[in-house]
C-alpha cells in the first residue's frame, strides 16, 4: 500500500468540509492515514487536522441550527404582526417548536382561573385523543410545577420524575400518548402565568439549553400573541358597543322623528275637524299596517286595510289594565279611554313585531282616538240637546206651532211629513243619560220626555224594531230594557198619537211581567185592544189569518169548524154534529188548524184570544 501523505489527507478533510460531509467520514480520513504506515509525525499532523475539521462541523452545524431558529422566530413575529386568526398564530407556533427541537410531540396549554383548571389548547405531532382533551387542575403535573415557579422545567423520564405531582388523568393521558423526555416552559404575560408550552419525545432524552432558551423564545411569542389576540377581542367588543350605541342613537332620532311627524299629522287633522277614518288612515299610513276602531260596545267606527280582525274582550281588558297596547293572535289592540272611562278600542294588524317606538306611536294613536270620541261625544251632546228640545216640544206642545216644529225639524236633517214609528225605552236601573246616548243609534230623533227616553225611527215593523232594540239595550246595559212602539205614521198629530199609545204599551209590557222584551199594542192580544186603540181587522188577522188564508186558498171549513169545536166546549162528538161530518173529519181538521197556529193555541191564554178573534171576525164581516 502507497503511504497517503499528510498534505493528502487534510486536503481531502477541506474537500469534506466542503461537501458538508458528516463527523464520521471525517474521522476516516485520520482512520485511513494511521493505515496506511503514515509517518508518526504527519500521523500527529492529520489527526490535529482530523479534530479541528471536526469543530469546525459542529460550529457550521450550530451556526446553521441557530439561522434555522433564528428564521423560526423572525416567522413568528411576522405572523404576530400579521395576526388574524389566534389559533392558527398558536398552532404555526407549537409546529414549530416541534421541527426546531426535533421532537416528536409539542403542545400549548392554558390556564382557566375561574374553573381551576388547565386545558389544551393546541397540539402538534400528537396520536391520542385521550391526550389531546385531558384537562387537569391547577398545580397538577409538570406543567403545574412550570406554572407554580413560572420557570422552565424538562424531564428525562417523565414516569420515573417524583419532582411533580403525579395524576391518574395526566399519567394516563401520558402513557396513551407514549411520551418519555418532556420540556415545559412557561407563558407568562405581565408577570402572570396563563399557560405551558411543551416539547415531548416517546423516548427519554436531555434537553439542552439551548434549546430551553428555543422553547422559551417560542412561549413568549405565543405569549403575545394570546395578549394581542385578548386585545384584539377587546378592540372589536368596544366597536361593537360603539356600533350598537350608534345604532340605538340612530334608531332613537328616528323614533322621534317619525313621532314627531305623526303628533304633528294628527293634531293638525283634529284641528282640521277631520273624522275617525282619516285619523284611522294616517294612524295606517305611519305604521305601515291596517288600522281598526271600535267603540266601547264593539261597534266598528273606522277600517283601513283589508283585515277582519277585531278587539275581543279579553285583550281590551288587558290594554286597559296595563296602559299599554297589547298583542293578540291577529295584532295589537289599544284601549282608547278617557281616565278610567272606556271609549272604545284601536286594532293594528299586519305588523307581527312592534318595535318600541312604534307601540309608543300606536297607543298614541289610542290618545287621539280618545281626544276625537270625546269631541264627537261633546258635539252629539250638543246635537241631542237640540233634538231633545224639539222632541219634548212636539209631544207637549204640538198645537201651538206645528209649521215652526216641522221647520225645525227640517233644520236638523228630520222630516216630521214622513213616516215614522215611535219608541218608548224604559229601564229601571240605567241612567236616562246613558239609555239615551245608546238608544240613538236607532233613532233618526231621540230625546228623553216625561222621564222617558223617546225615538223616531224609520220602520215598516215597529214591533220588530222594539224587540230587537231591547234585546240589543238589555245586552248592552247589563239591565233589563223594556221598548213599547207604535205606528208607522207622519205629520205632528200622528206622532203625538203614536206617543201615546207606545206609552201605554210599554206600561203594559210592564204590568204583565215582560220586562226586557219590545212589542206593539198588538202584540199583547185581547189586552192591547182593551188598552189601547188597536185596529180589529189588525188583531184578527194576525190571531187567525194562517187559518183564513188556508180558507180562501183551498176553499176548506177550517174557521167553520174552529168555530163549532170552541161552540160544543170542546166535545168532538158533539162538534161533529153541528158540523154534520165524521168525528175522524173534525179531527184530522184540528190537527191541520193546530199545524197552522201553532202546537200551544188549545191553551186557556191562546184559546182564549182564539174565541175573542172568531167573535170580531163575525162582527167585522158583518
Amino acid at each position: 500500500m502507497t503511504p497517503v501523505r499528510a498534505h493528502d489527507a487534510v486536503r481531502d478533510l477541506l474537500g469534506l468540509l466542503a461537501a458538508g460531509a458528516s463527523g464520521e467520514q471525517l474521522a476516516q480520513v485520520a482512520v485511513a492515514a494511521r493505515a496506511s504506515g503514515m509517518p508518526a509525525d504527519e500521523l500527529a499532523t492529520v489527526d490535529n487536522a482530523a479534530e479541528h475539521a471536526l469543530k469546525v462541523r459542529q460550529t457550521l452545524a450550530a451556526h446553521r441550527r441557530r439561522e434555522a431558529e433564528l428564521t423560526a422566530l423572525f416567522d413568528t413575529a411576522s405572523d404576530l404582526a400579521r395576526l388574524r386568526d389566534t389559533d392558527a398564530v398558536l398552532r404555526s407556533i407549537v409546529r414549530r417548536a416541534r421541527t426546531l427541537l426535533r421532537v416528536n410531540v409539542s403542545y400549548l396549554t392554558l390556564n382557566d382561573e375561574h374553573a381551576g383548571r388547565t386545558y389544551m389548547r393546541v397540539t402538534d405531532g400528537s396520536a391520542s385523543a385521550l391526550f389531546q382533551q385531558v384537562t387537569l387542575g391547577m398545580g397538577e403535573g409538570l406543567g403545574g410545577l412550570v406554572a407554580q415557579t413560572a420557570r422552565p422545567y424538562a424531564t428525562r423520564d417523565y414516569f420515573a420524575d417524583a419532582r411533580f405531582r403525579h395524576t391518574t388523568p395526566i399519567d394516563s393521558s401520558v402513557h396513551d400518548e407514549g411520551l418519555a423526555a418532556i420540556l415545559g416552559v412557561p407563558l407568562a404575560v405581565g408577570g402572570k402565568v396563563i399557560g405551558v408550552l411543551f416539547a415531548a419525545d416517546r423516548s427519554a432524552r436531555d434537553f439542552s439549553p439551548d434549546e430551553v432558551a428555543l422553547l422559551s423564545s417560542l412561549a413568549n411569542h405565543a405569549a403575545i400573541a394570546i395578549e394581542n389576540a385578548g386585545l384584539l377581542d377587546e378592540t372589536r367588543l368596544a366597536l361593537a358597543d360603539l356600533n350598537v350605541a350608534n345604532a340605538t342613537i340612530s334608531s332613537h332620532n328616528e323614533a322621534m322623528r317619525r313621532a314627531e311627524e305623526a303628533h304633528d299629522r294628527l293634531t293638525d287633522l283634529i284641528l282640521r275637524g277631520g273624522d275617525l277614518p282619516e285619523v284611522a288612515a294616517a294612524v295606517a299610513d305611519v305604521l305601515h299596517g291596517g288600522i281598526a276602531v271600535f267603540d266601547a260596545t264593539g261597534t266598528e267606527l273606522a277600517r283601513v286595510g283589508n283585515s277582519h280582525a277585531s278587539a275581543t274582550e279579553d285583550a281590551v281588558i288587558r290594554a286597559r289594565g296595563s296602559g299599554r297596547a297589547v298583542s293578540t293572535p291577529d295584532g295589537w289592540v289599544c284601549a282608547v279611554q278617557a281616565g278610567q272611562e272606556l271609549l272604545g278600542s284601536l286594532v293594528l294588524t299586519d305588523r307581527p313585531d312592534l318595535s318600541d317606538a312604534d307601540r309608543r306611536l300606536f297607543e298614541r294613536a289610542g290618545v287621539v282616538t280618545a281626544l276625537l270620541l270625546m269631541l264627537r261625544r261633546s258635539v252629539a251632546q250638543a246635537e241631542d240637546e237640540v233634538r231633545g228640545e224639539l222632541l219634548t216640544d212636539l209631544l207637549t206642545a204640538p198645537d201651538r206651532n206645528p209649521a215652526a216644529l216641522m221647520a225645525r225639524g227640517q233644520r236638523l236633517g228630520v222630516d216630521l211629513g214622513e213616516e215614522y214609528a215611535v219608541l218608548v225605552v224604559t229601564a229601571e236601573q240605567v241612567s236616562r243619560r246613558r239609555l239615551l246616548t245608546a238608544a240613538g243609534r236607532f233613532a233618526v230623533l231621540v230625546g228623553v220626555h216625561a222621564d222617558q227616553v223617546v225615538l223616531l225611527a224609520r220602520s215598516e215593523d215597529p214591533s220588530g224594531l222594539a224587540a230587537r232594540i231591547a234585546e240589543s239595550l238589555s245586552s248592552t246595559m247589563d239591565s233589563p230594557v223594556t221598548v213599547g212602539a207604535a205606528g208607522p205614521v207622519c205629520g205632528v198629530e200622528g206622532l203625538v198619537a203614536a206617543h201615546a199609545e207606545a206609552v201605554r204599551c210599554v206600561r203594559s209590557l210592564l204590568a204583565l211581567g215582560r220586562t226586557g222584551s219590545g212589542g206593539t199594542m198588538s202584540d199583547l192580544g185581547f189586552v192591547g185592544l182593551l188598552l189601547g186603540e188597536a185596529d180589529l181587522e189588525a188583531y184578527v188577522h194576525s190571531t187567525l189569518g194562517p187559518v183564513l188564508e188556508y180558507d180562501d186558498r183551498r176553499g176548506t171549513e177550517l174557521l167553520r169548524t174552529l168555530e163549532a169545536y170552541f161552540t160544543a166546549g170542546a166535545n168532538l162528538t158533539r162538534a161533529k154534529e153541528l158540523l154534520h161530518v165524521h168525528v175522524n173529519t173534525v179531527v184530522q181538521r184540528l190537527e191541520r188548524i193546530g199545524s197552522l197556529l201553532g202546537a200551544d193555541w188549545q191553551t186557556p191564554q191562546r184559546a182564549l184570544e182564539i174565541q175573542l178573534a172568531l167573535r170580531l171576525f163575525r162582527l167585522t164581516s158583518a
